[in-house]
């Protein structure tokens, strides 16, 4: 979610590509993603958590009929990405990638490309200039249904904008779209603004259960509703959280006509 490219300065999404074992990063990168990681050990395996989580919430919408999917903050490719987990399940499935990291869209348009796919220059926080944009109506048709997935990208807006954003897209999108969320969160609120504090590449709020849930307002939640990223299943009927301070929270959730 970070403009501008420098390797001096720890960025958002080559943190996290670290956090995932990703090798697209420098050494600022490394060291910040070192040092959260001796504040809060199991970081690494919330990251790996989430885009299980991601996976899961793709491929279940896909097996809806949705074929077109918009990965907002995409951050660095990272496998198995978005298109190759819904054109699995939907061969003619479309994606865009939106992000404002050149670094991020250089690599979606080296790694990703191929029929169906775009790597689109957008701020996710502008939902009608995204959804308007010309490189992702070349494979996006708003009018027809679409995933929107906003994975580990709103715990670094407030809660209010946050819910401004989420609102703004579930407005916008067809009826029979999805909104797909994941936030991490934490506990201990000592722990939380300790991380924070360290987190140069950007700025990091902890959101609550309750925050999570109102960024699904006016759309229908699917199955356990929010609920810890390692457990969502459609199917489940009940959250479930575990014990441990930090969570990766995460739902699905349908517009209505």
């Amino acid at each position: 979610m970070t403009g501008g490219f420098d390797p001096a300065r720890p960025n958002t999404a080559r943190v996290y590509s670290h956090l995932l074992g990703g090798k697209d990063n420098f050494p600022p990168d490394r060291a910040e993603a070192d040092l959260l990681l001796k504040i809060y050990p199991p970081l690494a395996e919330m990251v790996q958590e989430n885009r299980a989580f991601i996976v899961e919430a793709v491929t279940w919408t896909a097996s809806q009929g949705v074929g077109q999917f918009i990965d907002l903050g995409a951050g660095l490719p990272a496998t198995p990405a978005v298109h190759q987990t819904a054109q699995a399940i939907l061969p003619a499935a479309r994606v865009a990638y939106v992000d404002r990291d050149p670094m991020v869209l250089s690599h979606a348009r080296a790694l990703l490309a191929g029929p169906g796919v775009a790597a689109v220059a957008a701020d996710l926080c502008d939902p009608a200039a995204v959804l308007a944009d010309q490189d992702l109506r070349a494979v996006i048709n708003p009018a027809e249904p679409v995933c929107v997935i906003l994975g580990a990208v709103l715990h670094f807006l407030d809660a209010d904008a946050a819910r401004e954003v989420t609102a703004g897209y579930a407005r916008l999108i067809a009826p029979g779209s999805y909104v797909v969320i994941s936030c991490a969160v934490y506990d201990d609120e000592a722990l939380a603004k300790k991380l924070a504090a360290e987190y140069t590449a950007g700025q990091f709020i902890n959101h609550t259960r309750e925050d999570v849930t109102s960024f699904f307002t006016g759309l229908d939640l699917v199955g356990p509703g929010v609920t810890e990223a390692q457990t969502w299943r459609a199917w489940m009927p009940q959250p479930v959280l575990r014990h441990r301070e930090g969570h990766v929270l995460a739902g699905l959730a349908r517009r209505q006509a």
